[in-house]
């Protein structure tokens, strides 16, 4: 017996009508700059209470990566859980520590770590009672995963990391030139360096140097500095009083968090003509649509710091062989972008301290 798998009207409506309603939900709920007092907090089953800057679980949904502010009162320990997706964290305020796979790793403001995906963590908030509340940032790719039928979260409680399974088994492969073996022993060496990375970058360890865009920045999670994650990059950048990061575009979710300071940020189809979006500390300033884009620091005394995250190394990486020869990171010609930036050896740059909050 045969069946027949019919619809009401043919493919090229139906996939007209998905994809325009898709774009068109897209654009109302997209936001330049969220600013944090708009970020309500909610308590969790985890212990702590956590609100949401972007994603599908707040009212800003997202296609590549989501950001959420998480918060620990003093004595707070959250619950052990883990993920099919990699999550980056930036602490803002508070000190405390995280388990990752039983490895406990101290934490304080202006330091980044890595929970990779399928890894078993918890955080915790170090002060005793009366201390101040512990405060982060994660920046995870959830929603791709979720995108590809992918994403799987499961939660511990408070079990003790040693009676938990270990992250999924892999094979480490045999010899043979035959393409099963070669995957085997292609997908085990991608293994074991994912599993081998970096989890922690401290702030004292930061050094931020100077680039022809008119900051000075640094990486805080990257696999140039040894780390092993799906594509999200982390680096902070600094920008003079009074001066500008020179003008660029892309494609793509690309995030920058406020740390210190305050100013505007330029996005624009062209280079002029487009609208300013001011921004604070604690705000994130979204940046999409292959629109020009220029940070400014409008503070005639003070640097202005921001994190900025990124997929360019999974998502951008495999965009860039899809639409070669389109070039999807793009600058002004250098006397342009020289002059935008300004020459940033002429700052005076100040000691770099700890961020504070708020």
């Amino acid at each position: 017996m045969s069946t027949h798998t019919t619809t009401e009207t043919t493919h090229y409506h139906v996939q007209k009508r998905r994809r325009a309603q898709f774009i068109e939900d897209w654009r109302k709920n997209h936001r330049t700059v969220v600013a944090h007092e708009d970020v309500e907090t909610h308590p969790t089953a985890r212990g702590s209470r956590v609100g949401v800057y972007v994603g599908a679980d707040g009212d800003r949904p997202t296609r590549t990566m989501d950001a959420l502010v998480h918060e620990l009162g003093p004595g707070t320990t959250t619950t052990t859980h883990r993920h099919s997706w990699d999550a980056m964290v930036f602490v803002v305020a508070g000190h405390g520590w995280s388990e990752i796979d039983g490895e406990r790793v101290e934490w304080g403001p202006g330091d980044s770590l890595h929970f990779p995906a399928w890894s078993w963590h918890r955080s915790g908030n170090a002060g005793e009672p009366g201390a101040a509340t512990a405060r982060y940032l994660t920046f995870s790719s959830e929603p791709l995963l979720e995108t590809m039928g992918m994403a799987v979260i499961e939660d511990a409680g408070h079990a003790s990391w040693d009676t938990l399974p270990p992250r999924p088994p892999y094979s480490e492969g045999h010899d043979g030139a035959d393409p099963y073996a070669a995957r085997l022993r292609r997908l085990a060496r991608d293994q074991r360096a994912r599993r081998s990375g970096r989890l922690h970058t401290s702030w004292d360890e930061l050094e931020l140097r100077n680039t022809p865009r008119g900051t000075r920045t640094t990486f805080l999670l990257d696999q140039a500095i040894g780390y092993q994650a799906s594509g999200i990059t982390m680096a902070m950048f600094e920008i003079g009083p009074g001066r500008a990061q020179s003008m660029h575009r892309h494609p793509g979710e690309a995030w920058l968090y406020v740390v210190e300071g305050s100013g505007e940020s330029y996005l624009g189809t062209e280079p002029e003509g487009g609208e300013r979006h001011p921004w604070k500390k604690g705000d994130l300033i979204v940046v999409d649509h292959f629109l020009w884009h220029q940070h400014i620091n409008t503070d005639p005394s003070r640097t202005a710091k921001v994190v900025r995250i990124h997929m360019f190394d999974s998502l951008l990486e495999t965009m860039r062989a899809l639409c070669d020869p389109l070039v999807l990171f793009e600058e002004p010609p250098d006397h342009i972008r020289d002059a935008q930036a300004g020459d940033p050896s002429t700052v005076e740059w100040p000691p770099l301290r700890r961020p504070t909050w708020p």
